[in-house]
């Protein structure tokens, strides 16, 4: 398959619950990434976190193999530094080669368990 998607994607809602369900990875309040690499070539990704009142952090930097999807999430990310929880962010995720990218968020912090999802913004 032919690559698709773009080499540039915004998600400029991110927050990741303070609270939630532990001693369940699955039901743990978490953001994830969640991105497609249908091309023939690696994807290398880097990403950037903006906030309101603090500078930019990152490149966090990861690589997706060929034909392959990543769910990133951003609860894992420690490299420059880990993501705060219960703080607004936005994210700039830069690939070397076309990817998609989806926007997932589970709230675990009540019984009812909120979910949200929504594709990235994509740049021209």
């Amino acid at each position: 398959m032919a690559a698709v998607g773009r080499t540039t994607w915004v998600i400029a809602e991110g927050w990741i619950p303070p609270s939630g369900i532990e001693g369940s990875r699955a039901l743990e309040s978490h953001e994830t990434a969640c991105m497609l690499n249908a091309g023939d070539a690696e994807a290398h990704v880097c990403i950037t976190l903006y906030f309101a009142n603090r500078d930019p952090v990152g490149p966090y930097r990861l690589t997706i193999a060929p034909r392959r999807t990543l769910h990133l999430r951003f609860n894992d990310l420690r490299d420059p530094a880990p993501v705060p929880r219960g703080t607004d962010y936005a994210s700039v995720i830069e690939s070397d080669v076309p990817i998609v990218v989806q926007h997932t968020r589970l709230d675990s912090r009540d019984p009812a368990i909120a979910l949200l999802s929504t594709v990235a913004f994509p740049a021209v």
